[in-house]
């Protein structure tokens, strides 16, 4: 019977490889952007016809589990999707093909992305992946209830804040915060026992990054997660990211956003779409879906301003990366440039759901949900003002629960976002000793 089992093992590894002649298969998460992807792989089988892209299509979960499995199983993807809160394990594991020989050959011209979006994704000299698309973070807001409570669009376009007082951005959300009553949180009477509707609602912990919950105030205050992508040691003991977590905690505690429990069951933008919240900052991939579900007036408008007079948000973006067991690397480089071309982005620009890497199709992507009468101008906003690259650093998983953990217990009471965040920071940079050491 175990002559039996190798054999046919052996046999179907021979079979997958047969399958693979030619064959490039490619994997991403996002079923919103297949349609796009579909296109440009008829595109570029029609100018390869030797050459057959395989999509495969997964949900977030699922996603990481299909790629995990196919490195061990010896069988992954030539080419998927890749995000920068995965990708520093990938290559600590030796499972990326460094895409820096290819580059040089081919002599492909990687000033037409943005500044950062092709940096973050090198480590060394060597090259892990193309930019795709990008995104950054901006406030929906419940502009019906905004008019109804005598706040302008002017106001919600300009809005200041800092750590102490909240500057003029505390002062709408309390404008916008009513209680059962009709009563907003500047009156005297106002019952934060009772509240009909929030003013602001913070998403959550956020773990490593707090990428739509706390990065963009923090760093607007003087923040930095490392010195550099991959550079150690982390920052989080920074008693500036300590008065912005204290800040959003302090909210849910006098009546102006919901408690952490009710967030964390229903989530900040169900809040939203039910009326129930009347601003939560989210990333431009959220565009659509406030768009579909959202059924009163609404806009986005950028992060308020902070301290130090700027704008801050991290700006993601993903990337094309090459699995280094692939058996077609050719025929994957030759997808990958495709992927990154004017041609293929420019399919993906048309459908409106992501801003594309390239320069230029950012600004086509905003016409378009113009005339659609969604005004998605405030994510360009951000991406001109103090924009920042997502943490980068192996361990990615553990710094990402030892956050998560030390800001919930900050959300839910339970202690003082100083001691917590030390604590955590210490952690965190112990788990980097022996590698710090041999640098």
């Amino acid at each position: 019977m175990r002559r039996l089992a190798r054999f046919i093992a052996a046999a179907l590894t021979g079979l997958a490889t047969v399958a693979q002649a030619g064959q490039v298969k490619y994997m991403l998460w996002d079923s919103q952007q297949l349609p796009a992807y579909r296109q440009c792989a008829a595109d570029f089988m029609k100018k390869n016809p030797a050459t057959t892209i395989k999509i495969t299509q997964s949900g977030w979960g699922d996603y990481w589990t299909a790629i995990s499995t196919g490195f061990i199983s010896d069988y992954a993807p030539d080419v998927f999707t890749n995000h920068l809160s995965k990708y520093p394990e990938f290559v600590a594991n030796s499972l990326l093909e460094d895409l820096t020989p290819y580059l040089r050959r081919d002599g492909l011209d990687l000033s037409v992305f943005p500044r950062g979006l092709v940096e973050i994704w090198g480590r060394d000299g060597r090259q892990y992946g193309l930019p795709k698309d990008w995104d950054t973070v901006a406030l929906m807001v419940n502009l019906a209830h905004a008019k109804k409570a005598g706040v302008t669009l002017a106001e919600l376009q300009d809005l200041r804040w800092n750590p102490r007082d909240g500057g003029s951005f505390e002062q709408v959300i309390k404008r916008l915060t009513l209680d059962v009553m009709g009563r907003n949180a500047l009156s005297p009477d106002f019952d934060k026992a009772h509240v009909a509707v929030y003013g602001y609602q913070n998403p959550g912990p956020g773990g490593m990054t707090g990428q739509t919950e706390w990065s963009h105030f923090a760093v607007s205050s003087g923040f930095s997660f490392q010195d550099r992508p991959w550079g150690l040691p982390f920052h989080y003991d920074d008693p500036r990211l300590a008065e912005t977590v204290d800040w959003l905690a302090g909210l849910a505690g006098r009546g102006l956003s919901a408690p952490y429990p009710n967030v964390k069951s229903l989530g900040a933008g169900a809040l939203f779409v039910a009326g129930k919240v009347a601003m939560v900052p989210d990333g431009a991939w959220k565009i659509g879906y406030f768009a579909a579900h959202a059924k009163f007036e609404n806009t986005w408008v950028p992060l308020p301003r902070g301290p130090g007079g700027h704008r801050a948000s991290m700006r993601g973006g993903l990337a094309d990366s090459m699995w280094v067991g692939s058996k077609v690397k050719e025929e994957a480089w030759a997808w990958m440039k495709h992927l990154a071309s004017a041609e293929c982005q420019g399919v993906v620009a048309a459908t409106g759901v992501v801003f594309p890497a390239r320069r230029g199709l950012a600004e086509q992507v905003v016409d378009l949900h113009r005339r659609k009468g969604i005004d998605a101008g405030a994510f360009l906003t951000m991406a001109q003002d103090l924009g920042f690259p997502m943490p980068v650093a192996e361990n990615g998983a553990q710094v990402d629960e030892l956050m998560k953990g030390a800001i919930e217990s900050v959300l839910l009471g339970r202690q003082p976002a100083g001691p917590a965040l030390r604590d955590a920071n210490r952690k965190i940079n112990q788990l980097f000793r022996p590698a710090a050491a041999t640098r």
